[in-house]
């Protein structure tokens, strides 16, 4: 999927990787860029188009669906990340609300644009997901979890000519990841490495030098083999 001449809505659009990624599609060329935004935008580019789009909120994502009737790619972007030792409801609540459900709903609210476009959707996700960072144990549970349900829409919608990417974003530099004492990447990098992932057609993309580090370990192992086994059991959807 290389995003010239095509429709992309990001949501989380107002900072950071948001900010980023929709600087980065309309560098390449995006032909329209829908930014999910929680407040106003000041951008003056012709091809931006502003959404109200907070994503826990159903009515915003409805509304959204209805005021877009072409869609090429969706990037679930929005996200949250509070420090915490697992021992509070209502933190985990809050960011399985953020992180799993928000970009689940959006996404089953675009998908009939999608599959008419036959478009892609891509969610940033974490290597959190794929072994938990005690820091952060809600976050890595939330991540895991739209991982998973990332995966199991991949399956379900290979046979509706929607393709599903995974993003494994590593530490980048942005408000969310401010107290980590690592090396980060730029948010214009992890654009970057995400749209170029995208390109190549990657289901799981790796955009930054911290998660490239276990990208072939992920891709040659045990759960990813499992995951081509289980997928393989689904039986295709009619495509109208």
């Amino acid at each position: 999927m290389n995003i010239e001449n095509k429709t992309v809505l990001i949501t989380g659009a107002g900072r950071g990787i948001g900010r980023a990624l929709v600087e980065e599609a309309l560098r390449r060329g995006a032909k329209r860029v829908y930014a999910g935004l929680r407040g106003p935008s000041q951008d003056a580019d012709e091809r931006l188009t502003p959404l109200a789009l907070d994503v826990t909120n159903p009515t915003q994502v409805e509304r959204a669906a209805r005021a877009v009737d072409h869609l090429d790619v969706l990037v679930n972007n929005a996200g949250v990340a509070l420090y915490d030792d697992l021992t509070s409801t209502e933190v985990l609540e809050q960011h399985l609300a953020v992180n799993l459900l928000g970009p689940f709903r959006v996404t089953q609210a675009f998908l009939p644009q999608l599959r008419r476009a036959r478009g892609a959707i891509v969610t940033n996700l974490s290597p959190a997901a794929l072994a938990p960072l005690p820091a952060i144990p809600a976050y890595s549970v939330s991540k895991a979890a739209a991982a998973s349900t990332t995966q199991a829409l991949r399956a379900l919608l290979a046979g509706q000519g929607v393709t599903v990417h995974g993003v494994f974003l590593g530490p980048i530099d942005t408000d969310m990841s401010r107290g980590l004492p690592v090396p980060k990447a730029t948010p214009r990098e992890a654009a970057q490495g995400i749209f170029d992932g995208l390109a190549r057609g990657e289901e799981d993309i790796f955009p930054d030098s911290t998660s490239r580090a276990v990208a072939e370990g992920w891709r040659a192992g045990v759960a990813k083999a499992l995951e081509r086994q289980f997928a393989s059991l689904v039986q295709p959807a009619a495509v109208g």
